[in-house]
């Protein structure tokens, strides 16, 4: 639309429940869904055009459009997708394009990267530095200043001064690479009858172009990911772009290979640790469509698809799809979602399949394709539970001594075996012995965990630190501080005093993080380490072929929690760490230490009796009115001030409406009721499932405006109460 009484309405990435209005200069034409530069006060921002009329309904002088930026504009689907999640979250419009437009330099346009390559003159003065930038770049292609840098260890300034002496020689690179087209036939699997059968009907709900969701429900090592690629391959075949999401610690290298091998590229990655000229790269492909293929972290959501046909979400039970910063969504609901717009299927991935999800399956919303059996390999590992009340442990230790039998006869034959506890740093608690004074977060109220590799005391909430004290200081006793319970690094300990001629990886995410630790985990594959002691990241998905024997170090940790989901979460962590073993040439085994080898949820583990555990699951949640037979939503009032948080609070509950089929909860001190200084006060709605949550929300909180250092967090579908 030009003209000059053109009006378009712009959305912004602020925390704004709808768009402003601009005018559109003579001669500039707009469509919904262009990108433009706006002013807002002295600021000039990237906004998207929402809708364009006619002229103003209002009187007042409007400002004129900027610019408008030479880009494929937002598609419709995906206006539309920002629209239902803001009004489903209850969240400005704008806080949900600023996920979107979280990439600013795609906007800036193609720059040309200069690099660098070896050239026959010899620098002025040699260093061992210099000498390994010049043997890296005499090995092959061109680099970049910061790639060749990184590769020879050194600094940028090392690269730059050859290049000044003349031993490099600056080239120009293509200002962003482009993405290569897959081939659908590079590298196909030899499919097992069983997945056979599951990748024609995930080909076939693909080949119908319409809106479904595919529930792939296959035992650990079953080969789901073979079948989903024939999924992906076919929604590749028909033009469309394909979005795999996993939770980020899963994208790992060698699982990126596997992607490769199978479409004869490298796929488009999008996680908190890619580069920014990379994440402008993949931004601006997505946008353009010569992305077809990205896996992604939960945020590649909101990149903006232009042919958008496929959607799959591995390990679809994953926590980790759940942000609760910033817009409190969920990846696989939203994944969900997205689909019904663009009317594409979706296929949700798993071995332990989320409660909601199998509901979906009962009540006819979801179909679903199993495979039962491990692909070449018929058996499951066996389960066996150690009854800690009968196996004695010497005082400091927690390896029983039928788990340590297993582990050292597992490592004479050669193998690799694996001891989980999800618990991170050294110990949870450091108390003193004398008057009993425990260390806590000054910000939390939370203890402090040593972390001891690191000689420090750390807050797993708001990330304080805190050297370990000599002296308590509460009574000033000298000598004792002692460390109460065990983490993954007094395990550790632990393991390399009774195993000492073990190679032992710790995987911990506070140990390693990003690059890192994917090839701590990328070493584990390829059998370098054969003891690994982890926290709940070893279980997501990761494939260790040596792997045959897991030993739980404590079962019981996550059953003692009041968190409706807590059985649920609980047997899928279990499930799926017993699951790493046993995905090579030899059969896998798993040991449970607990003290309630009795507990409903142990004995299934030990039987295999997934479905008979999750029904007496449902029947609970379905007796107690909880999702998915539910709703919930949580409501969380904080403030620096104690006193003037719990006035909010309480005067927030008295105005709350009345309403048939909701109950109002609270309000209470929140599980941590203080979080990074902050005082918390937490109200639960719980309402029946047919009750329209979010508008019982609106009428409560309409003339609701904290004010000062109070806030509101609204939390629709809560899965963490903190």
């Amino acid at each position: 639309m030009t003209g000059d009484s053109a009006i378009a309405e712009i959305l912004l990435p602020l925390a704004l429940e709808g768009p402003y209005s601009y005018r559109v200069p003579p001669g500039m034409a707009l469509e919904p869904g262009r990108y433009v530069v706006v002013p807002l006060g002295p600021r000039q921002m990237i906004g998207v055009v929402w809708a364009l009329k006619a002229r103003a309904s209002t009187e007042k002088t409007l400002r004129e459009v900027a610019g408008v930026f030479d880009m494929a504009p937002m598609p419709e689907t995906h206006r539309r997708f920002v629209d239902w999640l803001s009004a489903y979250y209850l969240e400005p419009a704008g806080n949900v394009l600023r996920m979107v437009l979280r990439c600013p330099g795609a906007f800036e346009g193609p720059r040309e990267q200069i690099a660098y390559r070896a050239t026959e003159s010899v620098p002025k003065r040699m260093t061992p530095q210099r000498s390994r930038v010049l043997e890296i770049a005499r090995e092959g292609f061109a680099m970049r200043a910061a790639e060749l840098a990184e590769a020879a260890g050194v600094g940028t300034s090392v690269v730059k001064a050859l290049a000044r002496d003349g031993a490099l020689e600056a080239v120009a690179l293509p200002a962003l690479r482009p993405f290569p087209v897959p081939d659908l036939n590079a590298g196909g699997f030899t499919l097992s009858a069983d997945q056979k059968v599951a990748a024609e009907a995930l080909r076939a709900m693909v080949a119908e172009r319409q809106h479904r969701v595919m529930l792939l429900d296959g035992v650990t090592g079953s080969g789901k990911t073979e079948v989903y690629f024939e999924a992906m391959a076919a929604a590749l075949a028909g033009g469309g772009q394909v979005l795999l999401l996993l939770p980020e610690i899963a994208l790992t290298q060698p699982f990126l290979a596997r992607v490769e091998n199978r479409f004869g590229c490298e796929p488009a990655q999008w996680h908190s640790d890619l580069r920014p000229r990379e994440r402008e790269r993949v931004w601006r492909g997505v946008a353009d469509g010569s992305a077809r293929i990205v896996v992604g972290a939960r945020s590649a959501l909101f990149l903006p698809w232009k042919r958008l046909k496929l959607i799959v979400v591995d390990e679809e039970h994953e926590g980790a799809y759940k942000q609760d910063d910033g817009v409190p969504y969920h990846a696989r609901d939203m994944a969900v979602l997205y689909g019904s717009i663009g009317k594409f299927p979706v296929v949700l991935s798993s071995a332990t399949p989320s409660l909601e999800t199998l509901v979906n399956v009962d009540r006819g919303r979801y179909g679903v394709v199993r495979l039962k059996d491990r692909h070449g390999r018929p058996e499951l590992p066996e389960i066996g539970l150690i009854d800690m009340k009968r196996a004695a442990l010497e005082p400091g230790t927690w390896i029983s001594e039928p788990l340590y039998a297993e582990v050292r006869k597992t490592l004479e034959e050669g193998d690799q075996a694996l001891l989980f506890l999800n618990r991170r740093g050294y110990a949870p608690l450091t108390l003193c012995r004398a008057c009993g004074h425990r260390l806590e977060c000054p910000n939390c109220a939370a203890s402090l965990v040593e972390h001891r590799f690191r000689r420090q005391l750390m807050c797993h909430h708001c990330g304080h630190l805190a050297p370990m004290p000599q002296a308590c200081p509460h009574c000033h006793a000298e000598g004792k501080m002692v460390p109460v319970g065990p983490g993954v690094e007094r395990l550790a300990e632990e393991a390399a005093q009774r195993f000492p001629d073990a190679r032992i990886a710790i995987l911990s995410s506070d140990l390693s993080r990003g690059t890192l630790l994917r090839d701590a985990l990328r070493e584990v594959e390829e059998g370098q380490y054969n003891l690994v002691i982890g926290t709940q990241l070893v279980a997501k998905g990761h494939h260790f072929p040596h792997l045959t024997l897991v030993g739980v170090v404590d079962a019981d940790v996550a059953l003692e929690t009041s968190d409706p989901r807590g059985g649920e979460r609980t047997w899928a962590l279990m499930a799926q760490v017993a699951g790493r073993a046993g995905r090579g040439a030899k059969p896998g085994r798993a040991l449970v230490q607990t003290y309630l080898p009795e507990h409903p949820l142990m004995q299934a583990l030990k039987r295999a009796e997934r479905d008979s555990y999750l029904n007496q699951e449902k029947a609970i949640r379905e007796n107690a009115g909880l999702p998915p037979y539910g709703r919930l939503a949580a409501l969380i009032v904080s403030g620096a001030d104690s006193g003037e948080t719990e006035r909010f609070a309480r005067n927030l509950g008295l105005i709350a409406p009345v309403a048939e089929g909701v109950t109002v909860l609270g309000p209470a001190p929140a599980p941590i009721a203080l979080l990074r200084g902050r005082h918390r006060w937490r109200f639960l709605v719980k309402a029946r499932r047919e009750v329209n949550v979010q508008a019982f929300l609106r009428l409560w909180l309409k003339d609701v405006h904290p004010k000062g250092s109070l806030a509101l967090q609204v939390d629709v579908d809560p899965y963490n109460f903190l």
